[in-house]
């Protein structure tokens, strides 16, 4: 049963139009990438204030959970106002978002947590043919980067305390 709702995952996820990029050798690096997608532009922002541009632009590949603007409006102001006043704290909660290496749509749906650069683990679980990691549900999969893939989450994830 379990296989059969990984396919469903798996055929879900791959069905998206950014499944069909990532087979193409991507040009542009996570940063680059996020850049250019409007619904990325808070994530880009705080990835800078956050002094991370090298990181997620080098030739390391990473996977970025990446939450869209929307996702951000749902954290409260002074959740994100806190988060602008404390670089270290901003970085973690950035660093929560990326796992090492590239991991696509295909992997994730077979894992059932990962570590992240922060250090802490997030959860990954599909249900009824949906990925989540942690709360967050992956809306679309597989955008590639020179660099890594960028998975599009509807919510921010929080490290653990």
């Amino acid at each position: 049963m379990k296989r059969i709702v990984i396919a469903l995952a798996c055929a879900a996820v791959a069905a998206t139009p950014a499944a069909a990029s990532a087979a193409s050798a991507p040009q542009k690096n996570i940063v680059e990438t996020a850049a250019a997608a409007p619904q990325f532009s808070t994530l880009v922002s705080l990835v800078r204030k956050a002094g991370l541009v090298r990181t997620l632009s080098g030739r390391t590949a990473y996977t970025v959970f990446a939450p869209t603007n929307a996702a951000f409006d749902r954290v409260p102001r002074r959740t994100l106002a806190a988060l602008g006043r404390d670089r270290a704290m901003l970085k973690a909660v950035l660093l929560y978002h990326v796992v090492s290496g590239r991991v696509t749509a295909r992997a994730v749906v077979r894992l059932d947590s990962a570590r992240t650069v922060n250090g802490a683990r997030v959860a990954i679980r599909v249900r009824r043919g949906k990925v989540y990691v942690n709360d967050a549900q992956v809306t679309k999969a597989d955008i590639g980067a020179s660099n890594g893939v960028v998975h599009q989450i509807n919510r921010v994830l929080l490290p653990p305390s």
